[in-house]
């Protein structure tokens, strides 16, 4: 049995939950904030069996494309403030997979 940790951008999330449950893949949906902008994250917590581990991230891979997106970070200088958009990755997916020693449901 393995143990997986999908953290997604939320934009991709509803796309990914809906394919979780298309494909009757019990996860965990939790809010979480990180990365360079500290923009809302979803992280998903999935328990599958061993077999089942490279279906999942098929689902996670589909549903979680990375795409561009322009930003105005605020740059200080000793004329003032200013702007200037920068174009920056955004998207994907942060997976981790681990072995579970013991699952029980109660």
């Amino acid at each position: 049995m393995k143990l997986i940790y999908a953290i997604v951008q939320n934009k991709d999330a509803g796309r990914l939950s809906k394919k979780f449950n298309e494909n009757n893949v019990r996860a965990t949906k939790l809010a979480s904030t990180g990365g360079f902008l500290s923009e809302g994250n979803t992280t998903f917590i999935i328990g599958t069996e061993d077999e089942k581990v490279d279906s999942v991230l098929e689902l996670i891979k589909d549903c979680s494309q990375k795409r561009k997106e322009f930003v105005n970070p605020v740059v200080n200088s000793h004329a003032g403030e200013f702007t200037q958009p920068l174009e920056i990755t955004v998207g994907g997916a942060i997976v981790f997979v681990t072995p579970v020693d013991e699952f029980k449901r109660f």
